[in-house]
């Protein structure tokens, strides 16, 4: 008879798993019970320890709503979403790196003419232009392409922290189609480094554990071409304090944009402009292949467009 003590009870755990009939399924619990109980005997869990971490995962749970996930921002802060990323991401030559959604993309985005003006009118912070392009590895343009964008404000939070979201809608956030020469443009304010919230569980952990909660200044965007896999990146300021030490570990060198500061009195598309105002220019070249986009949890998943 099984004795299910410290010596034998992890083996049987495995075993009971043995007729599961999704194979993956079964590989992924078996090796999760393997990992859970080596870390359980390695570090000698106490009941206490037990206790706050069930306690720790629950209020987690709690603090999620249909704007706010948690257990992403969990997952960020702890570098898994950047490694579940990269193990997925392996072959990346001659396409645009990819890093971590983030707990604040809230689904499709509504289309946008070019040139738009993203930002709110009353939204502080000095006026920036991107100029952007969507080709293949190639380097062949990408016509028809919907990219979502989405960032935070001045005051380093996102439109969907912020109580009057659903009454005042979508700010620093918006879809473009990309035109016949793979190319968009859209009209923002100049981002800049935030902190993650702070006001959960994750961020009690953070501050406990005396890591900074900062994020390097960063604009998200989300490429989904048919025919190619979808890219989720973001595109980060050069020259921001914090891009070598991402609390989410997002960065890598290739995502860093040189921002110009500009003095014109107008745009690149001709439209004035008070000055000063920022330049972003990025291309973003994509693997072919295909899939689905992520969508944030609660969303069904549609087929690419």
């Amino acid at each position: 008879m099984t004795q299910f003590n410290e010596s034998e009870l992890t083996e049987a755990v495995i075993k009971s798993f043995d007729n599961t009939p999704n194979p993956r399924a079964k590989f992924l619990l078996q090796e999760l019970v393997k990992s859970l109980h080596d870390y359980v005997s390695k570090t000698n869990l106490t009941f206490e320890e037990w206790d706050y971490a069930i306690d720790f995962l629950t209020r987690t749970g709690h603090k999620c709503t249909d704007t706010r996930q948690e257990f992403i921002l969990l997952s960020d802060v702890l570098g898994v979403s950047m490694l579940v990323d990269a193990v997925n991401h392996r072959d990346r030559e001659g396409a645009t790196e990819t890093t971590v959604l983030g707990p604040f993309y809230v689904g499709e985005h509504t289309v946008t003419p070019h040139g738009a003006d993203i930002s709110p009118h009353n939204l502080t912070g000095e006026k920036m232009f991107v100029q952007s392009c969507v080709m293949d590895i190639n380097g062949k343009p990408l016509a028809g392409v919907p990219v979502d964008v989405w960032h935070a404000d001045d005051d380093g939070l996102y439109d969907s922290q912020k109580p009057n979201y659903d009454s005042v809608g979508a700010s620093g956030r918006a879809r473009f189609i990309t035109d016949a020469d793979g190319r968009f443009t859209f009209r923002t304010i100049l981002p800049c480094s935030y902190p993650i919230p702070t006001d959960g569980p994750v961020g009690e952990m953070i501050v406990k554990t005396n890591r900074h909660p900062m994020r390097p200044a960063h604009v998200h965007f989300l490429v989904n071409a048919k025919g190619h896999e979808p890219l989720i990146t973001h595109v980060f300021i050069s020259g921001d304090k914090y891009l070598d030490s991402d609390v989410v570990f997002g960065v890598k060198d290739e995502l860093v944009a040189k921002v110009e500061k500009r003095s014109d009195a107008a745009t690149p598309d001709g439209k004035e402009v008070a000055a000063p105002w920022h330049l972003m220019t990025y291309e973003f070249h994509l693997k072919p292949g295909g899939g689905l986009a992520p969508k944030p949890l609660g969303v069904k998943a549609e087929e690419p467009a």
